[in-house]
């Protein structure tokens, strides 16, 4: 998987050309997110010692799951009568379809992308990432993080949005560069209960993101 962060950068770059519609924009940055919540029933298993295989880019990363998503969400329009409630499907749709095609495009392992398919699709089979590449993707994620929190600090003084917020925002940003740096170091000296540190603070930092998400919907979704 690329990194969370790029995955929401990414969803806020295309902000410029999506339509002013209520939840549309919300639902893109949560869907570029929310595939990778697979990692929390990956960890569930891991402490449960049960096996991990098929949790992990798998029913997250599906083409299903982007047209059940839509369509569940199309179905609580009808019924609500709230067009809100479509934007936010569809949104979430082209998030997650963003998000697969990214992980495509930029990592070095394969998308189960028909699941529940047995069709693992990747681009790059046969490349292996030097050692050193693969250790220091591990502490980049809290480093994407962070740069995801400047750019939102950034749209909401330039929108003049969400100014009560800001300073918090700016405390998760330096928070997470200083994890990046921490765990920048520790990726390359610790040779045991890295991973168990790393993705519990791993997880915490995406339902972060995911919150921060929600609380500057008005920055997200602002039209000017």
């Amino acid at each position: 998987m690329a990194q969370a962060g790029i995955h929401a950068l990414l969803g806020l770059a295309v902000r410029k050309w999506t339509p002013a519609r209520t939840w549309l924009m919300l639902g893109i940055l949560l869907g570029n997110l929310l595939p990778d919540t697979d990692n929390l029933a990956v960890a569930v298993a891991v402490v449960a010692k049960l096996p991990t295989e098929g949790l992990h880019r798998t029913f997250t990363h599906s083409l299903f799951t982007v047209i059940v998503v839509i369509a569940v969400f199309y179905l609580v329009q009808l019924i609500a009568k709230r067009p809100q409630w479509g934007n936010l499907g569809l949104g979430l749709g082209i998030g997650i379809l963003m998000h697969i095609l990214l992980d495509l495009l930029i990592w070095f392992k394969g998308v189960a992308i028909l699941w529940p398919l047995p069709l693992w699709l990747n681009f790059w089979s046969g490349v292996a990432p030097p050692v050193w590449w693969d250790k220091l993707m591990l502490p980049a994620e809290f480093l994407f993080f962070a740069l995801f929190f400047v750019a939102l600090d950034v749209l909401a003084r330039k929108q003049k949005t969400d100014g009560g917020y800001r300073r918090t925002l700016r405390v998760w940003t330096i928070i997470q560069a200083a994890l990046f740096v921490i765990f920048t170091v520790l990726v390359y000296i610790m040779s045991k209960g890295f991973m168990t540190i790393y993705g519990a603070l791993y997880l915490l930092s995406l339902g972060l993101a995911i919150g921060v998400i929600l609380r500057m919907r008005r920055t997200v979704e602002f039209a000017a």
